[in-house]
């Protein structure tokens, strides 16, 4: 999908995604020290809006101006301070060792296109600094429910932890989380993998 066919899906009065943080993100990041934090792919800014109320000095990227204007509404309602970037990640590239936190959640693209952005944002790491990426997994397709349902461009653990560079992986594992189906809980495979630069 292009930027205009995610505005168009964001144009709704209704959240597309939940205003909690991504379990894992919540999880992930909980006990990191607070500094500069990047969210690429940031969509509605659910988690850019949860890392600004944990003290983080967030910038939020998305191709979707529809998005992130109401995350800007959302964030601006609950006092959270977020620098928000309508930008294509395919042609915006962050600065390099500027960030104390780097989060990819849900951006699935093709994979050199991927690898593009996993570079960067890679990249973009401070030392000391942490990289998150949090994706549906390739293996939901046929042990989860949910996402797209398009294998190349899904995830694995190995794929892209390969694509971080000198970032050190310490944490590249398939994980589930709860959805529930209509009415039916069941499961979903994410790609998890945490890296930090040293």
């Amino acid at each position: 999908m292009d930027a205009k066919a995610w505005d168009e899906r964001y144009a709704g009065t209704e959240l597309v995604w939940s205003a909690e943080p991504n379990r894992f993100v919540a999880e992930e990041t909980g006990g990191l020290s607070a500094g500069r934090a990047l969210d690429l792919a940031a969509g509605e800014g659910r988690n850019a809006i949860w890392l600004a109320k944990q003290g983080w000095d967030v910038t939020a990227v998305d191709f979707s101006a529809a998005a992130l204007a109401k995350g800007k509404l959302l964030a601006d309602a609950q006092g959270a301070a977020v620098e928000w970037v309508t930008a294509d990640l395919l042609t915006w590239t962050p600065e390099p060792g500027a960030y104390d936190l780097v989060l990819v959640a849900y951006l699935h693209l093709p994979e050199a296109e991927m690898a593009k952005v996993l570079a960067a944002a890679a990249a973009s790491v401070a030392p000391g600094g942490t990289f998150l990426l949090i994706g549906h997994d390739v293996t939901n397709l046929t042990e989860g429910v949910g996402g797209p349902q398009e294998p190349s461009i899904l995830h694995t653990p190995e794929r892209v932890a390969g694509a971080l560079g000198d970032l050190r992986v310490d944490r590249a594992e398939r994980v589930r989380r709860p959805v529930v189906v209509e009415g039916e809980q069941r499961e979903a495979v994410d790609t998890l993998v945490r890296a930090v630069r040293g």
